[in-house]
């Protein structure tokens, strides 16, 4: 009965979160359409490309929760986590593309700004609530300690992605498409990390800030599900 209970539950939260990230998804891909319409300027149509990439995560992670039986084939989980790992960046590497901010156009700062902010909240959610999921992915198999310093490991690690991504250009393809090129960036970062001030610095001071926001996400997200909890079951 309980475990019922929860069941419900779940599936009924996992509905409306999918309605609401495709009703912001659709809120932003509006703004970027009425900005190009107004200022008949495509200068910041790729955000919609950056929040597909973005919406990945998210769609791979929710795929493994709600088909339970990709979880039974473990070649099939490995290969939906190792294709999460590679675009989880993106879902916060949004955030940087308010250094686009401030561009010379026939738009006011302020819409520029919501426009900007918008895509970027829409990403971020997608990127922890992809993480969400993958957090209650591995509570089946670790501990709650060793949960936590793995999350806090990938967000420091997609910090590591955003500055590969914001700075050197590469794309979550390139470790397929460009391998060795890729590998030798990273590598290079680790064997002189001095040389590198601006990389360690993204990654920590970024990873530092991604952490803030998640475990705030996570604490309030913990206490809506109890609360919900709470009414359904008293």
């Amino acid at each position: 009965m309980l475990r019922t209970l929860q069941n419900t539950i779940s599936e009924h939260n996992k509905r409306n979160e999918i309605i609401l990230m495709l009703l912001m998804s659709i809120l932003c891909f509006t703004f970027s359409v009425f900005r190009v319409f107004y200022s008949e300027s495509k200068l910041f149509l790729f955000l919609n490309w950056n929040l597909f990439l973005a919406f990945i995560p998210w769609l791979l992670s929710t795929l493994v929760i709600i088909k339970p039986t990709l979880q039974n084939n473990k070649i099939t989980l490995w290969v939906l986590l190792f294709t999460w790992i590679l675009f989880f960046p993106n879902a916060p590497y949004i955030l940087t593309d308010l250094f686009h901010l401030g561009r010379k156009s026939a738009m006011p700062l302020w819409f520029d700004l919501i426009l900007i902010l918008s895509f970027a909240w829409t990403g971020l959610l997608f990127g922890f609530l992809s993480l969400w999921n993958i957090d209650n992915l591995l509570k089946k198999t670790f501990s709650e300690k060793w949960v936590t310093a793995i999350i806090i490991g990938l967000l420091f690690l997609s910090s590591f992605g955003i500055y590969l991504g914001r700075y050197l250009r590469w794309n979550s393809w390139d470790i397929m498409t460009h391998p060795f090129a890729l590998l030798c960036d990273i590598t290079d970062r680790f064997i002189n990390p001095f040389a590198h001030p601006r990389t360690w610095g993204v990654t920590i001071f970024m990873g530092i800030f991604l952490n803030m926001m998640y475990w705030s996400f996570k604490l309030i997200k913990n206490q809506e599900v109890q609360k919900k909890y709470h009414n359904e079951h008293y």
